[in-house]
């Protein structure tokens, strides 16, 4: 009796360990992505371009699965506060990020960190591009790139520029066109490009390196001057704007893009439909437009291995310039 009974429970207990391999693929092979919430977090303050990129997102997501997506802002600290966020969640693909690539590339060359960023969180998709463009305020006597170089370069030492986070590209490219053009302009950091442009147009700082986003409207107005982007193209947002390989300094050439991220142990076909969807989401024309109203150029469709790939290479070119000023994290 008591052999018949372990049997029968013997045969339970494998029947329902079957059940339960059997539930976890089917809920790894990513083909019923999303059927339940999944929460967009945020590497930014709410407003900001992360942010509305990921409520572009979200509400893509939303209509086409009919699940709810809920978008949660997570400023501070370089966004390592949101990486952090995600780095807790579940590793089923229901908590996403929509970041930066300076989270990456840069963030750990300015902030001491006690893990690594790079193994933290993946790249799953580019949500949208631009480079950094360099911006003169109206105390400068120049109206083209040219000029102004002209203009550093009798005033050695005299002419500074703003970033707007010391140790960041917008810190990088400036000390990268000293080198490349023997000039000795003075950097400035800033907590943030807002308070950054503020100087530029008010003629306290001469010069900055923005990201394109912030600085548009400002350009557009007339409030500042566009010199050159480091765009490896014209921006077609700018498109009167050369750029700064066309006018000799291709080492200047550089790309900020908005990323979706995910825990690199969340299930290869959850990831692959996770970017599936995003990526559907990111060519509808409506987005492609709000995203062009940003600042931004529309989606490139790298794969997550290219955009890891860059990344290594941006965190590497971004460090050997720090290292040769001697710039140390906080």
């Amino acid at each position: 009796m008591k052999t018949n009974l372990t049997r029968r429970r013997i045969a339970q207990a494998s029947l329902l360990s079957l059940l339960g391999v059997a539930g976890l693929a089917q809920a790894d092979d990513g083909a019923k992505w999303p059927d339940k919430t999944v929460r967009v977090v945020v590497a930014g303050p709410a407003g900001a371009s992360a942010d509305i990129i990921a409520r572009l997102v979200a509400d893509g997501l939303a209509k086409d699965s009919g699940q709810p997506v809920v978008v949660d802002a997570k400023p501070g600290a370089g966004g390592v506060i949101a990486v952090n966020d995600l780095s807790q969640s579940p590793h089923d693909g229901y908590t996403v990020l929509v970041g930066v690539n300076s989270l990456v590339s840069e963030i750990p060359h300015i902030i001491k960190m006690r893990n690594d960023m790079a193994k933290e969180i993946k790249p799953l998709a580019e949500l949208g591009r631009g480079g950094l463009v360099m911006v003169g305020g109206p105390s400068v006597p120049a109206k083209n790139f040219g000029e102004a170089m002209s203009w550093i370069k009798a005033n050695p030492g005299k002419v500074s520029y703003a970033s707007y986070t010391p140790g960041t590209v917008s810190h990088v490219i400036g000390l990268q066109l000293n080198k490349a053009a023997g000039v000795d302009m003075t950097h400035v950091g800033y907590k943030g490009s807002t308070p950054a442009l503020t100087d530029v147009m008010g003629g306290h700082i001469p010069l900055m390196f923005d990201g394109m986003a912030t600085s548009l409207p400002m350009i557009k107005s007339g409030k500042i001057k566009a010199f050159a982007v480091s765009t490896p193209k014209r921006s077609p947002l700018l498109p009167d704007v050369p750029t700064f390989a066309e006018l000799g300094y291709p080492q200047l050439e550089t790309v900020a893009w908005m990323g979706l991220w995910v825990k690199p142990d969340v299930p290869a076909p959850v990831q692959a439909r996770i970017r599936e969807a995003v990526m559907k989401v990111m060519a509808q024309p409506a987005v492609r437009a709000r995203l062009s109203d940003l600042g931004l150029e529309p989606v490139v469709s790298r794969t997550p291995e290219e955009l890891s790939k860059s990344l290594t290479a941006d965190y590497e070119r971004v460090g050997a310039v720090l290292k040769s000023i001697d710039f140390k994290p906080e």
